[in-house]
């Protein structure tokens, strides 16, 4: 690989994480605006989680198709085009009149922003070496951790100086010049030489579906993302906020830290992953440290503020080992199939937020005992107790699976 083409690869690739960091933004928004949300449309807390889920069910749903048309065409013009259509959807929802156009601007975010973690490891794959891939697949991580923090505590700062709707829509002008920069930098797929056409959308799937390591590794992929995504991206803030008498900027701050751990690790991991060339060792001790240090967190009473970041951050450090999993599942299937394990795992790994933010929202409001506050519901720490008993059984079950799970 020569020097410029590398060069090249490595432009692309930053390009490709500040996309993924950017969507991390707009996929934890909601978490620091949930009472604005409320009043707004008039929302409980199952609404409320359905309408921040959209985006996941429109990002789950569609990895696998992701995965075969990056492979057909290549990265550059599909990636350049849904961070387009991501900056449309956050105009969208910034100006909803109804909540039934924030669903509809929510979803076009979602479905901009699925090609983003698909595309990266598209483009490591094809043109940087092989042998950075685990550190890389870190790397990039870390940038969409960076996101979720500048989604946290600095939105909401913005929000609080210009009002939720002219923060949402800022993130709009932001994703266009990201769109502009990835046209820009992706190069066109590599010369035929160098480029290895995959087999039709059937053949792979079959493969990658028909492996039960590679479902393994996406459950893997959707405990350890599940308690980010509902918990820190969502439902945290409030939490904080209600339970522990934090104001909206200091719990946004303090719900941040997972995210720090996230950033911190995925690097980390990865890069100790290709020393040792081995992941399995590395998911399992990740998943344990991310089930206890989430039970201390959850049901340790009157934590000291420290030790209640400190519990945030080693949750994100361990949870951020779900990295290898993409990794893993590649190498336990064949060459071939490797866009179609990609969309698999990816699903999964997405697909937490979809199933748990809802739920979470539905279990709150089952236990809610009518209070509002500005049109908003609050809910007690009895309520949060209940809700968030999910998380860490499934934080366990991932970490089972990792277990199970064939060395690779």
């Amino acid at each position: 690989m020569s020097a410029p083409s590398l060069f090249r690869g490595y432009a692309a690739f930053a390009l490709a994480s500040a996309y993924f960091c950017h969507e991390f933004v707009q996929r934890v928004a909601t978490s620091v605006v949930v009472g604005d949300l409320m009043a707004a449309f008039s929302l409980g807390g199952t609404v409320l989680g359905t309408l921040s889920a959209i985006y996941f069910y429109a990002y789950a749903g569609m990895q696998i198709p992701v995965g075969v048309l990056i492979d057909r065409y290549g990265p550059r013009r599909l990636m350049s085009g849904a961070a387009a259509l991501s900056a449309l959807g956050a105009l969208v929802f910034a100006a909803s009149p109804m909540v039934e156009f924030a669903y509809v601007g929510r979803a076009m975010i979602g479905l901009g922003a699925s090609f983003a973690w698909i595309g990266i490891l598209t483009v490591a794959t094809l043109w940087l070496p092989a042998s950075r891939f685990s550190a890389l697949t870190g790397i990039a991580q870390a940038g969409g951790m960076a996101g979720a923090m500048l989604g946290q505590a600095p939105l909401a700062v913005m929000v609080g100086e210009w009002g939720w709707r002219a923060a949402l829509g800022a993130l709009a002008i932001v994703g266009a010049a990201i769109s502009v920069g990835l046209y820009a930098t992706i190069p066109e797929r590599p010369p035929q030489a160098e480029y290895r056409a995959r087999p039709r959308l059937a053949a792979g799937l079959r493969v990658a579906a028909a492996n039960g390591q590679t479902w393994l590794h996406a459950i893997y992929g959707m405990a350890m993302t599940g308690t980010m995504l509902a918990f820190a991206g969502l439902w945290a803030v409030p939490w904080f906020e209600a339970a522990h008498g934090h104001s909206r900027t200091a719990a946004a701050g303090l719900a941040s830290t997972m995210f720090l751990g996230w950033a911190v690790g995925a690097p980390l991991i990865g890069l100790l992953a290709d020393r040792i060339r081995q992941r399995k060792p590395t998911m399992v001790v990740g998943g344990a440290a991310m089930t206890a240090s989430l039970l201390l967190l959850l049901y340790l009473p009157a934590l000291p503020w420290a030790l209640t970041a400190f519990l945030l951050f080693l949750n994100g450090v361990g949870a951020s080992s779900m990295i290898l999993s993409y990794g893993a599942a590649r190498a336990s299937n064949p060459p071939e199939a490797s866009g179609a394990v990609y969309g698999i795992v990816n699903t999964g790994v997405v697909g937490s937020g979809a199933l748990l933010q809802p739920l979470i929202g539905a279990l709150l409001d089952a236990n809610w005992h009518g209070a509002l506050v500005d049109g908003a519901r609050v809910y007690d720490a009895q309520a949060y107790a209940i809700a968030f008993g999910v998380l860490p059984a499934i934080a366990f079950i991932g970490t089972l699976a990792a277990w199970r799970a064939r060395a690779a």
